[in-house]
């Protein structure tokens, strides 16, 4: 029998290149927030998740404009020499704009920025090539699944899945249980694949999604001031006073387009 003419494959991967003209507009909207604002903030993430980055931006909705893309186009928009930058003084920002960085347009004044992004931080899950915070080993009994309060054992389909991932098992009473300890990762290694899903099949949070501010400009001003992870003191780009996150000195340890 013939095939019909209807029957056509379509691709759901395909995307459309974003044109000139869309990359022109972001420039576009991009400059617009230079104006508006005052303070234009470079933050980089750590253990990036688009969830948290979307809560950052539902939060600050109201007071701020946050962009996480391209970084060339973003340096683009800013420009990164003095004859290109778009406003006095954002050379020096536009050419720290490397990895995964995005920009925070606020009025809002730096002290409160600096505080609010200090106790952002959302537990995740790690993911492969992430180093285990900690040691963790399942002990003899029920496997356990963390999520909720009071952990429950993992349910007897599920052990199929569990075995797969490098667990010796055996049903206890429709229950897969372990008959030996089992060193699930080691703190300081690195994660594999397997050790990574089996630590989100039990619950077990192991990094911490944060944003980290790196340095602003002052429209008023034209300066740039450098910022090392959320107020610790470091060198200043363009020869203006330093920020500081803390009067008191305390260090604090430790995709694409704009929605």
């Amino acid at each position: 029998m013939p095939k019909s003419k209807r029957q056509k494959l379509v691709s759901l991967t395909k995307v459309s290149k974003k044109t000139r003209e869309h990359k022109g507009a972001q420039i576009s909207e991009l400059q617009s927030n230079v104006e508006k604002w005052r303070y234009c903030w470079l933050f980089d993430v750590g253990n990036m998740r688009n969830a948290h980055l979307k809560t950052v931006r539902r939060l600050w909705k109201d007071s701020a404009r946050l962009f996480f893309g391209r970084g060339a186009l973003m340096a683009k928009a800013l420009g990164t020499t003095p004859e290109e930058e778009h406003r006095p003084g954002l050379a020096p920002l536009a050419t720290q704009i490397k990895g995964q960085v995005g920009l925070l347009f606020t009025d809002t004044e730096p002290q409160e920025v600096i505080e609010w992004f200090k106790d952002f931080r959302q537990p995740d899950f790690a993911r492969s090539g992430n180093h285990a915070a900690r040691t963790v080993i399942l002990p003899v009994g029920p496997i356990m699944q963390h999520h909720s309060d009071p952990p429950e054992p993992f349910p007897h389909n599920e052990e199929p899945q569990l075995r797969k991932l490098g667990l010796t098992t055996v049903m206890r009473k429709g229950v897969p249980t372990l008959e030996n300890p089992h060193k699930l990762c080691e703190k300081g290694k690195v994660l594999s694949a397997e050790q990574a899903q089996l630590l989100k099949l039990i619950g077990e949070k192991m990094v911490e999604f944060r944003v980290g501010l790196r340095a602003r400009w002052d429209s008023t001003t034209g300066e740039v001031m450098e910022v090392s992870d959320l107020g610790v003191k470091v060198d200043v780009i363009t020869g203006v006073e330093v920020l500081t996150g803390d009067e008191d000195g305390e260090d604090d340890e430790d995709e694409d387009d704009e929605d």
